[in-house]
């Protein structure tokens, strides 16, 4: 009889544990974001993070000054909709490669920031022949260039 129940006992566990992967995976996939509600281009942002397949929850507000603050995004890197995902801040019209790659690599910085509205990011035109800069903000020294978008 117990080598039937220690297969079972594994087995749960295993299962347990399967189960905690998936969440754990599904957490890093949840997106928060905070924006205008009458904000079309954040709302196009928010649709192109779902069809990225970021489960993202919505909060609409005309007060996102403190939301900025407490996120302490700098003001040179203000973009207009904020968004947090798995510890990070996410500050404007952030490229999607981009924030899949700051979840992968896990840099020391607070966020990613396209400052501004830049033409042609994805929410505003999505562009191919964009050109902007994303930038890594909250680590070491000031605000780096993360990531150059388009051709140079």
């Amino acid at each position: 009889m117990t080598k039937t129940i220690l297969p079972l006992a594994v087995s749960a566990g295993l299962l347990v544990l399967g189960t905690l992967a998936v969440k754990a995976d599904h957490a890093d996939r949840h997106m928060s974001v905070w924006k205008s509600p009458s904000c079309g281009c954040c709302e196009a942002w928010t649709d192109i993070a779902r069809a990225h397949g970021f489960d993202v929850t919505v909060t609409n507000t005309d007060e996102l000054t403190p939301i900025k603050r407490a996120a302490k995004v700098p003001a040179a890197m203000e973009g207009c909709h904020t968004a947090r995902i798995d510890g990070y801040v996410i500050e404007g019209h952030v490229p999607m490669d981009a924030i899949d790659r700051l979840l992968a690599e896990r840099p020391a910085l607070a966020g990613l920031s396209a400052p501004g509205m830049p033409m042609g990011s994805p929410g505003m035109g999505d562009d191919p022949d964009a050109r902007y800069d994303v930038y890594g903000f909250g680590g070491e020294g000031g605000p780096t260039v993360y990531q150059a978008v388009g051709a140079r």
